[in-house]
């Protein structure tokens, strides 16, 4: 999985933006800070969707370019953004763990409408942004 770096930053009040120096023209925002890479995540799949994947540069060189310097001293900050590659190709998968687990699991996606497959990739999701 690739990671690309995002310069975010915000006006006062107004939500968080996110722009990517190795992505020109991939924007995203989020009202809320912890929906920010998640966003960010999502929109950069949509931006980069049947697109040869640009290259990545590293944090330091990032933190180089004279732009996101000045942003960087005008109070926005860098975050890393996975770039996760949605298939929309089902596999099917044998995972092992806790049989109590595995009954909380299926309790807790019963209660919010979802399978259990549905459920574990939704926290694999979650948890691979954070």
């Amino acid at each position: 999985m690739r990671n690309y770096i995002a310069l975010a930053h915000q006006d006062g009040d107004s939500s968080y933006g996110v722009q990517f120096p190795d992505v020109p023209g991939c924007f995203s925002s989020a009202d809320d800070l912890d929906q920010l890479v998640n966003n960010a995540s999502e929109a950069l799949a949509l931006h980069l969707e049947g697109e040869a994947l640009p290259p990545s540069r590293s944090l330091t060189d990032i933190r180089l370019n004279e732009y996101v310097a000045k942003e960087l001293a005008d109070g926005a900050f860098l975050i890393a953004v996975p770039l996760i590659t949605l298939t929309g190709r089902t596999v099917k998968a044998n995972i092992t763990m806790d049989a109590g687990l595995l009954d909380a699991v299926d309790q807790t996606a019963k209660t919010r409408g979802l399978t259990r497959s549905a459920y574990l990739a939704d926290l694999a999701r979650r948890d691979i942004m954070f």
